[in-house]
């Protein structure tokens, strides 16, 4: 049986809001609905919200503008919906914070599996670690204290996203190994790695700005080209 998690669909479009209604629902999800950036963010705030399915072009407040809000403050998993003409969207919406998108016209078994896999990682992110994997992982000045689900630098705590979190650890976990972009994929998003690259990417990319000195010349979270990514033993 589902928990019963509170889905907000955000989209401008009132057919595929009632079929993603209809998607969610027949799961066991509850849905709330918005029409634009402006009224999820509201929507929000006024109520308990475990995932967004954020669509991208909507007037007033775009999707893109309003993960940035909501990223202020939030690490509520968000999925954008977007058109297939909209590559550059999707990587600027993985950059300023968004976990995941489905391209539209989107197919419900895709849309569901990605939501289930979003609960599942922000679940377990934010919930009881089991004793095995209660570990701190210490790489030069970077401590991962997995127990905590907490990471410092230097001594100062870093926000991470909960993916962000996860491929991090599965990097400090395994110090020196050089995994693919498709592996990170799998192991981190836990579906099919395909066309992964560009997202991989990108969140790596915000992670290299939240833990090394100067980003531009990693030290520590290192790209092996054509082969993947690794971190560096300090």
């Amino acid at each position: 049986m589902i928990p019963l998690y509170n889905i907000l669909i955000c989209d401008d479009d009132r057919d595929i809001v009632s079929a993603l209604d209809i998607y969610l629902t027949s799961e066991g999800y509850r849905t709330l609905h918005a029409c634009d950036g402006l009224e999820a963010i509201r929507a929000v705030e006024e109520h308990h919200v475990d995932l967004i399915l954020m669509d991208v072009m909507m007037p007033n407040l775009d999707g893109i503008r309003a993960t940035a809000r909501l990223r202020e403050s939030r690490n509520v998993p968000i999925i954008l919906l977007t058109a297939k003409s909209e590559d550059s969207d999707k990587v600027l919406g993985l950059n300023i914070g968004a976990d995941d998108y489905v391209t539209k016209p989107f197919n419900p078994i895709e849309v569901l599996a990605r939501v289930k896999s979003q609960l599942r990682r922000y679940t377990t992110l934010g919930g009881q670690p089991k004793p095995e994997d209660s570990q701190t992982f210490v790489n030069g000045g970077i401590v991962l204290d997995d127990a905590a689900k907490a990471v410092t630098v230097d001594g100062d705590p870093v926000s991470l996203t909960p993916i962000e979190y996860n491929i991090l650890r599965l990097l400090m976990k395994h110090p020196g190994r050089v995994f693919s972009t498709s592996q990170i994929y799998e192991l981190v998003w836990n579906d099919p790695s395909l066309g992964s690259e560009n997202t991989v990417a990108v969140h790596i990319r915000h992670l290299r700005e939240k833990i090394e000195i100067d980003p531009a010349n990693p030290r520590c979270l290192k790209v092996v080209w054509g082969l993947g990514y690794k971190m560096e033993k300090l």
